[in-house]
């Protein structure tokens, strides 16, 4: 498909539910550089929509503009109805928008039951919520993503994949409606990615609503209801994972034009491998610099 609300997934949807995040004209400029210019898509509950696009295409801004840690140039965002325009990223944690970050930053001096209380006092529940109760919701969480034998442990002595899982499980002790998740596969390997994908599904069970940054197509593949592809700041493509993978602009945009203009002759049907093949050689040199991942 290209630009635009693609019909299959637009045929399985109640027309009666609202989205739950509506992006009307997304813009925004640094100086001279346009980061993303005109980026308009809905996110409905429950969902889990994937985020996709070559290095440098917008993603992480654009999340940045969700979340409040940047404001729009142009355009407008709206949350359950009302503009988050301008709002900051604490008011929209306490509001139901929770994220983690491409680059994990634990509080380092705390243990991992401590790092997600910190998150449990500063969500949607945290103004109600006592000390106590906020390290019982960390507990809660820490079953629920499987840390609990690193839950006494320092933050800073965690490998990179528990701390990967110990960002998501700061973000789910805010209690989101809406879950943005930055490349939280990033230096998993084999049946760790496996695992990984199964907490995603596990986390959609309980009625978040999730976006997925991710350059494992296997993910996106395997997760993902609907995906919207961005390329230098812009909207290019939007469906199915088997839509946007077998998309010539978006094979183009990650693969080139000879495999775009080969892939329109007829071959090959899907281009999700080769995708993902471009994706690990660009970011060889950065994945050189993560620990092995063990388990997620």
């Amino acid at each position: 498909m290209t630009v635009g609300t693609t019909p299959s997934v637009e045929r399985g949807r109640d027309a009666n539910v609202p989205p739950l995040l509506q992006i009307r004209d997304a813009t925004k400029r640094y100086g001279g550089v346009m980061a993303v210019q005109g980026i308009s898509f809905d996110i409905y509950p429950g969902e889990i929509l994937g985020l996709i696009g070559p290095n440098g295409a917008g993603k992480t801004t654009l999340i940045n503009l969700i979340t409040g840690t940047a404001k729009p140039t142009h355009g407008t965002i709206t949350f359950e109805g009302r503009s988050i325009v301008g709002r900051r990223p604490y008011v929209l944690g306490r509001g139901g928008i929770a994220r983690t970050f491409q680059i994990v930053r634990p509080f380092a001096n705390l243990t991992v039951r401590e790092n997600v209380a910190v998150g449990a006092m500063y969500g949607a529940g945290g103004a109600r919520r006592s000390t106590a109760e906020a390290f019982r919701k960390a507990d809660e969480v820490i079953d629920f993503v499987h840390l609990g034998a690193q839950r006494g442990a320092s933050a800073d002595s965690l490998p990179v994949a528990w701390r990967k899982r110990l960002e998501v499980a700061k973000a789910l002790a805010m209690e989101p409606k809406l879950l943005l998740l930055d490349e939280v596969m990033a230096g998993l390997r084999g049946t760790e990615i496996d695992q990984a994908m199964e907490l995603i599904r596990a986390i959609s069970a309980r009625g978040i609503t999730i976006v997925i940054i991710e350059h494992v197509m296997k993910v996106i593949v395997g997760v993902c209801e609907r995906v919207v592809v961005l390329d230098y700041g812009k909207k290019i493509a939007e469906g199915t994972p088997g839509e946007v993978t077998s998309n010539p602009a978006v094979i183009e945009a990650y693969l080139g034009k000879k495999y775009a203009q080969e892939h329109r002759a007829g071959a090959p049907p899907t281009a999700a491998a080769a995708i993902e093949e471009e994706i690990r050689a660009a970011e060889t040199e950065g994945a050189g610099k993560d620990e092995p991942g063990r388990q997620f």
